[in-house]
């Protein structure tokens, strides 16, 4: 291992050494205007291969400053701006630094002086709304994946569970020429795509399907990433195949397969394993150890307990007729069984005192899932857009739950325990329809969208359930052995409009209407078992309900807009008219209310430049109260803890601040953000707890004001430039959360205030033929503090250091290595506080780098745990679940791919000026 290291610190000090450092300056200037050009593009490419060297963005003064380093006598540098001539010069680093002066750039038309050179595009375009890479100028090694790319480009943050960020903005989207690319997980894209099919890698503001159809700027402050398909390989297809066995009967295996023809894409996956994994990742290093998929449809849950799952689904997408038409569909199918256990340590504080309460439980819970969705568009013209958007679930779902605890006062006598077992199955049917019609108007920016969405939920469940309560003082046993029979239905029903005029040519004003009707009917049937016919014949009054809820809401709203290149704001009004009504057959209880609220939307963003921006906002909301929440009836599937409603809540009032400002400079390659928002709400639906001497809690709910959340996150990232195509960046984040909640125990009102600080540092060392080094280091300080029991105050830091390396070398081999160090700070005795999570990898690819095999070792040291402590309004808690541990695995990968259409040249045509 020493020896390996050695050679790896040679290497890199090798790159650095024969490296010269060199520095290009100069202004652009439009020949035309006269005027300075911002965001024209310089760059710096290798004479013998086109690889880039390095390249940077002017200011808004027309100047940059080029700085790099490279090995070459000499290097070829381009200046472009979108609709003028390019211009190439031929530069020499050892002169280190180069004034080229003033640069006047022509209009593409104008072919004086005009030479045709063989150059490839752009590295990065600065467009009005849109930046875009050219995956081509960033290189990476052999067979590398959009992921792989991503990591490479300025700005782009990929974080370990895949997770996207662009100058700190969440990537929520990730499309495939301008389609969903298998529905809503970014993850299977940037996971699968090869790099060489990949064109262009654009990145706009997240739309939705009205804004991107009517060309109104986005309200998200989310990114969506779209792939651009290569013309000459948008015909074919690419497919991957895994199997793997290992130690403990482990195993994993899956494959994927899509098909493309120019407007046509049809995908196929299917995956079977039993170590809590997706099955799409096709990480060659890292890939199917623990983590988990946000898949639509809920299939593998999350990282606690041991799941073993069956997925198989497909996607279809087309369009015809130049876009009149427009399919896209999917289906999935799940199987998942998931294994579970968890032991509990809490302390529940009360006013006069505490108890303590150890539990232990297990489970086995089993479902099978059924998606489909899909999404037609009908464009009768081109000013006109029907849109069908279908979706069906269906799932089925068996289990069994046991559980046994115990809780004791200050003085470790037992007060109460409790066992309880449960085994139930349940079926679900979720059907929605949305169907919308938007026409754009003659004025520009103006349109008129009608909606019409229903959707039906039916929920039955039948449940066998059994416990038993002992009160230890008088040694009194209380046992509930019953029959739950459960059936929820609900009809919605929503129709709206919204309408936006031009005003003038920067002001709009926007007029929405909201029709909502829906309808619950709830049934809970209880039946105690009877001893004398053996059978749950005896329904239980006291805790069976029967209830049929109608609600009916209005909601008007009317706003003003202005929007211009730099600015946005706007500010709107609206009515929330609410009727509800509610009726408990079972009782004979009736209650009906009716709530009229006024909410307001203020926003402003300003755009300092393509890269820096700064938005205010302002939001009030409503919130009504859960039927749950509403309802006064005893709902007891735990003894020890009752929950009652109350129906004389009223909705709860909330008011949200935020302000975000971003700044990237792609001069230097680096950024910095602050993300901040802050709310209180006023009759905020809160628990009010009772708990009597035997310590059996009775929660029911009140309204309270004065409920506050805050949160503040701050960044800054930085790419350092390096010889060639190494990449040094290092980023350093702290997040900030405040929460002041309000409760009531035993008649006493309560505040806890949890505040928490999570600074952390990431650093990325590669050298994208030969490794890559990725350390982290994370601490998370943790403070609640209580206003009536302070003795109980508490605070806790937990720590996480870690180091992800992969060694490409030698050749057709690749190692990888990933531990992380995790310290759980004030966890009790009992639990295992610390732990080393190392992972091992080792693989070898053959037949032209298409088949490898690998060997994993997942968790080597068996140190992986799942311990936590967490704090809540009124307690705190320790807890230890069962999670995946040590196991070793073979697998086999082999890839298919085939991409029709002429090989494409390695340098496109284009018009320089020198």
């Amino acid at each position: 291992m020493k020896s390996i290291f050695f050679i790896l610190l040679a290497i890199i000090t090798i790159q650095f050494s024969f490296a010269q450092d060199f520095e290009v300056k100069g202004k652009i200037i439009d020949d035309l205007t006269n005027q300075a050009l911002y965001s024209a593009t310089i760059y710096v490419e290798s004479i013998k291969d086109s690889t880039l060297v390095t390249y940077t963005i002017s200011d808004q003064d027309g100047l940059f400053v080029l700085a790099g380093k490279s090995t070459e006598e000499k290097l070829n540098l381009f200046i472009t701006y979108t609709g003028l001539q390019a211009i190439q010069k031929t530069i020499q680093p050892a002169d280190q630094i180069i004034d080229i002066g003033e640069i006047r750039m022509k209009a593409s038309s104008d072919e004086l002086d005009e030479i045709i050179i063989k150059t490839s595009r752009s590295p990065i375009v600065l467009k009005k709304d849109t930046l875009e890479f050219n995956a081509k100028s960033f290189k990476t090694r052999e067979n590398a994946t959009l992921e792989d790319t991503l990591k490479q480009l300025p700005g782009v943050e990929v974080a370990a569970d895949g997770s996207i960020t662009v100058n700190g903005q969440v990537v929520n989207r990730i499309l495939v020429n301008g389609k969903e690319f298998f529905g809503d997980d970014p993850k299977v894209a940037t996971k699968n795509l090869p790099k060489e099919i990949i064109d262009k890698i654009q990145v706009v503001d997240t739309k939705t399907r009205e804004e991107e159809f009517t060309g109104k700027a986005s309200e998200s402050e989310d990114k969506t990433i779209n792939i651009t398909i290569d013309e000459d390989k948008n015909k074919g297809y690419f497919s991957r195949a895994t199997v793997g066995y290992g130690t403990d009967d482990r195993y994993d295996n899956s494959a994927i397969f899509n098909y493309f023809k120019d407007k046509m894409r049809f995908s196929i996956l299917a995956s079977a394993n039993n170590i809590n994994s997706p099955g799409f990742s096709y990480d060659e290093v890292f890939d199917a150890i623990g983590s988990t998929s946000s898949l639509p449809g809920g299939f593998f849950g999350n990282n606690n307990g041991i799941t073993t799952s069956e997925t198989i689904g497909g996607n279809y997408v087309n369009e015809w007729e130049d876009g009149k038409y427009d399919l896209a569909t999917d289906y999935f199918y799940g199987a998942t069984s998931r294994e579970t256990r968890t032991s509990t340590l809490r302390e529940n504080i009360l006013p006069e005192r505490s108890f303590f309460t150890e539990s232990e439980s297990s489970g086995v819970n089993d479902s099978e899932s059924h998606r489909f969705s899909g999404r037609f568009d009908i464009k009768p013209d081109t000013l006109t857009r029907i849109s069908i958007s279908p979706n069906l679930n269906f799932n089925l779902g068996t289990s069994d739950n046991e559980s046994f605890s115990t809780s004791k006062d200050e003085n470790n006598n037992i007060i109460n325990s409790a066992e309880t077992n449960s085994i139930s199955e349940n079926e679900s049917l979720n059907f929605s329809n949305s169907l919308t019609a938007t026409r754009k108007l003659d004025t520009i920016g103006s349109y008129l969208s009608l909606g019409f969405n229903n959707r039906h939920n039916r929920n039955e469940s039948e449940n066998f359930f059994n416990s038993e309560r002992i009160i230890s003082e008088s040694n009194q046993s209380q046992i509930q052995n019953q029959f739950i029979n459960q059936e929820n239905n609900v009809d919605d029903y929503t129709g709206n409009f919204t309408y936006r005029q031009a005003l003038a040519k920067q002001f709009f004003i926007d007029a929405s209407y909201t029709f909502e009707a829906n309808q619950t009917k709830n049934r809970r049937n209880v039946f105690d078992f009877d001893e004398n016919t053996s059978s749950f014949s005896n329904l239980n009054e006291n805790l069976s309900n029967n209830f049929k809820a109608r609600s009916v809401v209005n909601r008007p709203n009317l706003g003003l807009r202005y929007e211009t290149e730099k600015i946005r704001t706007g500010v709107s009004l609206g009515l929330l008219n609410t009727s509800l009504e509610t009726e408990n057959f079972t009782q004979a209880i009736r209650f009906s209310n009716t709530f009229n609220d006024v909410f307001t939307n203020l926003f402003l963003r300003y755009q300092f430049s393509r890269s820096k921006s700064i938005r205010l906002g302002y939001q009030t909301s409503v919130n009504i109260p859960s039927l749950q929440q509403l309802q006064p009836v005893e709902i007891i599937t735990d003894p020890l803890n009752i929950r009652i409603g109350n129906p004389d809540l009223n909705p709860a009032l909330q008011q949200r601040f935020n302000l975000s400002y971003r700044n990237f400079d792609y001069k230097t390659r680096s950024g910095y953000g602050i993300f901040s928002r802050f709310s209180i709400t006023d009759n905020q639906v809160v628990p009010v707890l009772t708990t009597d001497e035997d310590l059996v809690r009775t929660t029911s709910y009140t309204n309270v004001n004065g409920v506050i959340n805050a949160s503040a996150y701050v960044y800054f990232s930085k790419t350092i430039p390096t010889e060639g195509t190494d990449v040094i960046r290092y980023n350093l984040f702290v997040s900030n959360n405040y929460n002041r909640n309000i409760g009531f125990s035993n008649g006493q009102r309560f505040n806890s205030d949890i505040y928490s600080i999570s600074p952390g540092l990431r650093f990325t060392y590669e050298i994208p033929d030969l490794i890559s080094l990725q350390p982290n280091l994370r601490f998370n300080y943790n403070n609640t503090a209580y206003n009536i029991f302070s003795d109980r105050n508490e605070d806790f830091t937990n720590t996480e250091v870690g180091l992800e390396a992969t060694l490409f070398w030698p050749e057709n081999i690749i190692f990888g290595s990933d531990f992380t160090y995790f310290n759980y700070g004030n966890v009790s005795d009992a639990f295992e506080s610390t732990s080393l999570f190392w992972n091992l990898s080792l693989g070898y690819q053959f037949l032209d780098e298409k088949a490898t095999l690998k060997v994993k070792v997942y968790d080597v040291l068996d140190q992986n745990i799942s311990t936590r402590r967490t704090t809540g309004d009124d307690f705190i808690q320790d807890t230890d679940q069962l999670i995946l541990q040590r196991y070793a695995m073979l697998s086999f990968t082999y890839k298919l791919d085939k991409f029709g259409g002429k090989k494409p040249e390695s340098r496109g045509r284009r018009r320089y000026r020198r």
